[in-house]
Order: structure tokens, then sequence, then C-alpha cells
């Protein structure tokens, strides 16, 4: 009996610090979000470089939008409803025109948990197809249960996974109030379906997350292999602009890509090596040289991870 009024003892106190922390968490400052105009027609918003949390409400990627004249075409939903209620107060800014289509560059959390605002509002959602499998897997699952915990109460119990209304399996233009919109599958690479969305127009790509600015990329179950050369793809658009996934605009596309591809480049070079003479991984790591990139925001929480996601990517490569 004893231990059971222990038990519930520590459970209120429990209770006690998450609600002090969760005032805590309140008072911390929002992140700001505002619209930056990227060419006559093309606007972004930028998160912050940081891992998500209830302070910044998981705004730590990037979503764009077209203003066309038959509506608004927005690139990625952001990372919690009230993130795509901010971003649509953004919108309604810059134009009274209704969001008509919603186009996903990939379903990573940080990127499509605002959907259903979008959805609610009557757009039209366009993915690729390779999603699916996610849509159904354990792995989202699992992923939309503890980001329930963790950040809520900006993810809780009403967030759910919004499936696309118009899923594509290859590369399409979409016309919209005569603006033209390039959808390119440059996928399998930091996921299956990777879309980047080019407009011609005016020579502005959204690439999503094969291209990451100012921070180390997450690279977890990605094909690194195919991502190199997807990046080596995008360099084929006539581009003035990129929108990346994550961090500022990029106006210099060869330079301002070289950060994601050497990084790609130097992490199959170490763990290839090693898991070519059947190193141990632990070994491996801390005898690689990570000085080019430890200065990089987030190098401490995710470089860890996406060396031995690579390290075992590549022991089935060498099979």
């Amino acid at each position: 009996m004893a231990m059971t009024g222990n038990y519930f003892c520590w459970r209120g106190l429990g209770a006690l610090l998450a609600a002090l922390s969760a005032l805590t968490v309140y008072a911390d400052p929002v992140p700001a979000m505002v619209a930056q105009k990227v060419s006559p027609s093309a606007w972004y918003v930028e998160g912050v470089s940081a891992l998500g949390s209830p302070a910044n409400q998981n705004f730590i990627s990037n979503a764009g939008f077209v203003v066309t004249p038959a509506g608004v075409v927005v690139i990625d939903a952001l990372g919690s409803p009230a993130l795509a209620t901010r971003l649509i107060a953004e919108i309604r800014k810059v134009t009274p025109q209704p969001v008509t289509h919603v186009i996903v560059t990939h379903y990573h959390a940080d990127h499509i948990y605002g959907l259903q605002v979008f959805k609610a509002q009557g757009a039209r959602i366009v993915a690729h197809r390779a999603a699916r499998a996610y849509m159904t897997s354990e792995t989202a699952r699992l992923r939309l249960e503890t980001s329930r915990q963790e950040l809520a109460p900006w993810i809780d119990a009403q967030t759910r996974l919004v499936e696309a209304d118009e899923w594509i399996d290859k590369d399409k233009e979409l016309v919209v109030g005569g603006v033209r919109f390039q959808l390119k599958h440059v996928g399998p690479s930091h996921t299956l379906e990777d879309l980047a969305i080019y407009l011609p127009s005016e020579k502005v790509l959204f690439a999503g997350d094969l291209v990451f600015r100012s921070r180390i990329p997450y690279v977890g179950q990605a094909d690194s292999r195919h991502w190199i050369v997807a990046l080596d793809d995008l360099l084929a658009f006539d581009t003035a602009v990129i929108v990346p996934g994550h961090g500022p605009l990029s106006s210099e596309a060869r330079k301002d890509m070289q950060l994601t591809r050497d990084y790609l480049v130097y992490l199959r070079t170490a763990m290839g090596q090693a898991a070519r003479n059947l190193e141990p991984f632990e070994e491996a790591y801390q005898a690689t040289d990570w000085s080019r990139f430890e200065h990089l925001p987030l190098f401490r929480v995710a470089n860890r991870m996406n060396a031995y996601n690579t390290y075992l990517l590549l022991e089935q490569e060498t099979k």
C-alpha cells in the first residue's frame, strides 16, 4: 500500500511539474512568421533552425505560396494546424484569393501536420503516390502519437494525417490561373516521394528537403546516393531563386546546394569505407574528422544519427 501511495504521490508531482513546464513554454516568445517575397508572384515563410517543440509550434521548416489570377497555390503545409492557420493569415495580407491547391513536397511531419486546415477550406492536395505507403505505416502512426505527447497542445487528438486528393506517379505540369507549375519527382532521395516544384515564369524552384541551408541536413532513411544525383538534376532548371525546405533563400543554386551535396558525399565516403572494411560503426564514427560540419546548427543532434543510417545503408549497398 505504501508503494501505491508513493506511486500516486510521484505521479501527482509529475503532473505538477508538467504543468509548470507548460507555463514556462507558453511564456517563451513564439517564433515570428513573416511572408517574404521571392518573386513577383511567389512568397515563403522560413522556419527556425531547431528541433520541433511546444515553444516553436513545430515551426522548423519552410513553406511557400504563389498568387495566381485563379487562386493561391501553397507548397507544404507546415508542422501543426496552428502554423497552417498562421500561414493563411500571412497569405491574407498579400491577397484575398482563396487557396486552391497545396502541393506536398514530401510527407514528413514538419511539412504536413497543417494539411487539415487547408483541406477544411476546400484546397486540393497534390502529392506523389509513393507517400501512400507511409500514410498507413506504423512509422506514421507512432510519429503522430509521439508528436501528440511532445508537441502538445499544437499537435493533439484532433491532429490527423491527410491524404492527397490527387496522387501523381510521374512528373506533372499543373496550371492554375494561367500560371504553370512543373512538378518533378526527385525521389527516392530524402524520401521516396520527393517533389520539386518549379515556377518557370519567374524561375523559382521550391526544392523541398533536397536542399538544406545553414544547418545539417536530416538524412533519416534517405537514399543518399540518389539524393546526390537528384541535386545535380535540379541544377538543370534555369533557376534564379531556390526556396529550400529549411533555411534562407538561395540565389546561387550551385553554391547553395553544395553544402547539402558535400555533406552527403562526405557521409557516404567516410561510412562507406568503414562498411567495406567491416569496421564497427562506433570506431568509424570516432575516427572520422567532422570539423568541416561541426559549426552548423543541429550538428550535435543529427550528425550521429545521419552517420549511423548511412553506415547501415552502405552495408546493404556493398553486399
